[in-house]
């Protein structure tokens, strides 16, 4: 009976954190934060924010896997979706309006191109 309770606790913790970290990111983002001027500056954001869910080495983690074998099935147009309105019923949050399209087009091609640094 006490593993059903545990599992239960588990749960609503990750969704707990994840509210946290949501709320955390919009408040950054508004303060215009996610301005790409270089490469090096999209690639740290990957790593950072979409890393926290994704894995800090992109292989994975609540998110699935971002490397370029892991996405050769997805064109860019799809993965700029993906980011800019994310994935319903799932954990990918939305970035529009945090990121513009211009930012999801650059995340987008170096995640193809396996240009993360």
């Amino acid at each position: 009976m006490a593993k059903p309770f545990v599992a239960m606790l588990a749960k609503a913790g990750l969704i707990i954190g994840l509210c946290i970290a949501s709320a955390f990111i919009f408040s950054a983002a508004q303060a215009g934060e996610y301005d790409f001027e270089t490469h090096s500056e999209m690639s740290e954001f990957v790593r950072q924010d979409c890393g926290a869910c994704h894995g800090l080495s992109l292989k994975g983690g609540l998110g699935r896997p971002l490397l370029k074998e892991n996405l050769d099935h997805f064109d860019l147009e799809t993965l700029e979706e993906i980011i800019l309105d994310g994935i319903p019923d799932t954990a990918m949050p939305p970035w529009r309006g945090i990121l513009d399209e211009a930012q999801a087009k650059q995340i987008a091609k170096a995640l193809k191109e396996g240009n993360i640094e």
